[in-house]
């Protein structure tokens, strides 16, 4: 059986898989799934049924009995086009105490030390399972969690997750949901002078837009109710990040395309936004179609992640408490996994090295003093675990 790989090696090999999402992540399952097995230990793959260029990854350490550990991460990473990098993304580069590489913080940081944790727990042997879970599609909506959970259930169920993500080693117990459309604003062109007699799907498009406007302004000028006031900001915010249409300056735009988004705090669920949206869309439609009857808005669901909620008997908050001596209150407004392990029924909270103000940027990096704090969790967590 060959020497294990350091940490450091085992984040030097995965950063080495350029792992955008938009391409496979199935090199870096191959090299994993190898890697673990040299050291007997027997991984699955979930594979996306859609698009067979992409697969989750799962394995099981320990005694083959239910109330394990899984250690959550996910392969995918944010692309580098248009960046300003000063280094190769794709090789880890240390320089003034930090370790600059896509994923390097968000978050093969934390699957490298899951990794040397998952075959650590098996040259050493543990009495309570240990668990490694890495997804796809993390980054365009945590799309590839649901799945993976369920591909999870032939293993003897765990009780606890940690995600890894970004958080500095504290414990984070709450964060925002998503629900996020792509809408298609299908107008009817006539020349601009005629503007009356057609329906410019840009302009019925800023509709929209500006409604979320003005929604942002009301529940932003609101008293936070619940949960919320736990979250900068303390409400459900609405955003629509890309646009496109029309085709020259003086005709009435045949279509308009945009995203459309909800940043959902915990105590509202995704459906509750579903519904206004929904009726939103009815509204204007019927709008342009009083115009003209070939107008319509199509909405189409791009992903839906439930809010990450505080709750009370948190098994897994209490562990990571314990390893880290960390009892602050933390809550985000990005979203992770771990709401998707929460709606599974696992106790789940938010715990890894690097911070996510460096994530998605140029130069993305992760200190090496934070790596190191990451790795000495893992070594306390396997002598729990012992």
């Amino acid at each position: 059986m060959p020497e294990p790989l350091s940490p450091r090696a085992l984040l030097d090999a995965l950063v080495g898989f350029p792992t955008v999402s938009r391409d496979s992540n199935l090199p870096l399952i191959d090299w994993v799934q190898d890697y673990l097995a040299a050291h007997g230990i027997t991984a699955h793959r979930h594979v996306k049924p859609d698009e067979p260029g992409k697969a989750a990854l799962f394995a099981h350490v320990g005694p083959p009995v239910e109330g394990g550990v899984i250690l959550s991460g996910h392969t995918d990473v944010v692309p580098v086009d248009g960046q300003d990098w000063t280094c190769d993304p794709w090789r880890v580069t240390e320089r003034d105490g930090r370790l600059f590489g896509r994923g390097t913080t968000d978050m093969k940081g934390f699957d490298a030390l899951a990794i040397w944790a998952l075959v650590e727990a098996q040259r050493r042997g543990v009495s309570r399972p240990l668990q490694i879970a890495l997804s796809y599609d993390e980054e365009i909506g945590c799309a590839g969690a649901p799945p993976l959970i369920e591909a999870m259930q032939v293993l003897p169920r765990a009780a606890d997750v940690i995600v890894g993500e970004p958080t500095m080693m504290k414990a984070v117990t709450g964060h925002k949901g998503g629900l996020t459309y792509w809408i298609h604003v299908h107008g009817f062109e006539v020349h601009s002078a005629l503007l009356h007699t057609g329906v410019s799907a840009i302009m019925w498009g800023a509709r929209m837009i500006d409604w979320a406007n003005r929604m942002n302004e009301r529940l932003a000028a609101a008293e936070p109710q619940g949960m919320a006031g736990l979250f900068d900001p303390p409400y459900t915010n609405l955003h629509v990040g890309m646009i496109k249409g029309g085709t020259a300056h003086n005709i009435a735009a045949k279509d308009c395309e945009f995203g459309f988004g909800y940043r959902v705090v915990p105590g509202e669920t995704p459906d509750q936004w579903r519904r206004v949206t929904e009726e939103k869309v009815a509204e204007l439609t019927a709008g342009m179609q009083k115009i003209r009857p070939e107008a319509w808005i199509e909405i189409t669901e791009r992903f839906c992640l439930p809010p990450f909620a505080p709750e009370p008997d948190n098994t897994a908050e209490a562990l990571v408490r314990r390893i880290t001596g960390d009892n602050s209150e933390n809550f985000v407004s990005y979203g992770t996994e771990a709401s998707h392990f929460q709606a599974a029924g696992y106790k789940a909270v938010v715990c890894g090295p690097g911070s996510i103000t460096v994530a998605h940027q140029p130069d993305e990096y992760i200190t090496v003093a934070q790596f190191e704090e990451g790795r000495r969790f893992m070594m306390r967590l396997l002598e729990r675990l012992a």
